[in-house]
């Protein structure tokens, strides 16, 4: 028999009041399946679980309607909601992070007399701050032109492409007919007005019939995907080619020959740990695989795109814009932006990678995937 919890009892295990639960129903947020003999609310196990949803997006700060579109997405189930709930959290930390850390800089200034001009304040303490913040991805991760002319060029002569994982819409071809699909509301709600129609819907369960498209595309999405070789597949389904930029990341070698994780964040080789390797996705969809170059001026700022300006990762812009450092969590990370910076101030970045000076590109583990 199905337990139900009155309306007192919810109230007080969430800690919010029996009014706050009345209005969620009134306004169809929270609508509890069941009633009393009496009349009164009855929440069932599914309700709280909803409540738990609802809740904290609003100690995120999102409103009630952009919480209701989050927790009424056809895509996301349980799990995908304490995922994207975990992504958010631990963007909220990082933000608290470098709130101390601006602040712990104008200390400094302070104790040795400088003084910071009002913008300066603004920007440690104001607006400007959480502004710069939430400009970081766009400001550092745009589009390479010769990364985008290798995967546009491998869409041959598609006219209709469908994005997979389509994020803000980054690599969408404009020369084309494009279709985006974003599992992520908060994603969705980001892309630019002038975008692409974009469809919510997950890579591993595609809402179109078999051969909609000329080619489907999936640019640096496919290590975010819960299931990545059934969303391969669906691509495959769904689209005559299939084209897809990913990373090696079975690859240990990268990780020796990429200074960064090798000398500074050996954390990295744990966050691919039971991930497919790049020689299972290519064969789940019959792709050949073409390795991509990392240009030493890339233009998109991803994990290995400063292999040659290693300064670059000692800027709290460049690193809140790649997942990487906040997967391996802020002791790691300031442990390696503190040895990097030593070892740069006394040359012995420079010592131990001279090689890289004559460079143009390096071969990273960066993968193109045609099928």
């Amino acid at each position: 028999m199905t337990e139900y919890l009155t309306v007192g009892r919810v109230a007080s295990m969430a800690g919010v009041s029996v009014r706050t639960l009345h209005h969620y129903d009134e306004i169809g947020l929270l609508r509890p399946v069941a009633r009393t003999g009496a009349g009164h609310r009855a929440y069932s196990a599914s309700d709280v679980e909803r409540l738990r949803e609802v809740l904290a997006y609003r100690r995120l700060g999102f409103g009630l309607r952009e919480i209701a579109a989050l927790v009424d997405d056809p895509t996301s189930d349980a799990v995908a909601h304490l995922h994207r709930l975990r992504g958010l959290l631990l963007a909220q930390r990082d933000r608290a992070i470098a709130t101390v850390t601006a602040i712990d800089r104008e200390l400094e200034a302070r104790a040795m007399g400088i003084s910071m001009t009002p913008e300066e304040h603004l920007r440690v303490c104001g607006a400007q701050l959480y502004e710069s913040i939430g400009s970081a991805y766009p400001a550092t991760r745009r589009t390479e032109p010769r990364i985008a002319a290798r995967v546009w060029e491998a869409l041959g002569d598609a006219r209709t492409v469908l994005n997979v994982g389509a994020g803000t819409g980054s690599y969408e071809p404009a020369d084309r007919e494009v279709t985006a699909v974003e599992p992520a509301a908060t994603m969705r709600a980001q892309r630019p007005v002038d975008a692409a129609p974009c469809v919510a819907a997950s890579a591993e369960n595609l809402p179109f019939e078999d051969g909609a498209f000329d080619a489907a595309l999936a640019f640096s999405t496919v290590h975010h995907w819960h299931d990545p070789i059934a969303g391969l597949r669906e691509m495959r389904r769904v689209a005559r080619r299939v084209v897809v930029f990913t990373h090696d990341a079975s690859d240990t070698g990268w990780r020796q020959r990429f200074w960064l994780s090798r000398d500074y964040l050996p954390e990295v080789a744990g966050l691919v740990v039971g991930r497919p390797s790049v020689d299972e996705l290519a064969r789940a969809i019959g792709a050949r695989m073409e390795p991509v170059l990392v240009p030493w001026d890339c233009a998109d700022g991803f994990f290995e795109a400063y292999w040659r300006r290693p300064e670059a990762y000692l800027e709290e812009q460049v690193r809140r814009a790649v997942s990487v450092w906040t997967r391996v969590g802020p002791a790691a990370e300031q442990r390696a932006v503190r040895a990097l910076r030593q070892d740069l101030s006394s040359g012995r970045w420079a010592d131990r990678n001279r090689e890289l000076t004559d460079l143009d590109a390096a071969e990273l583990g960066l993968r193109l995937l045609v099928a």
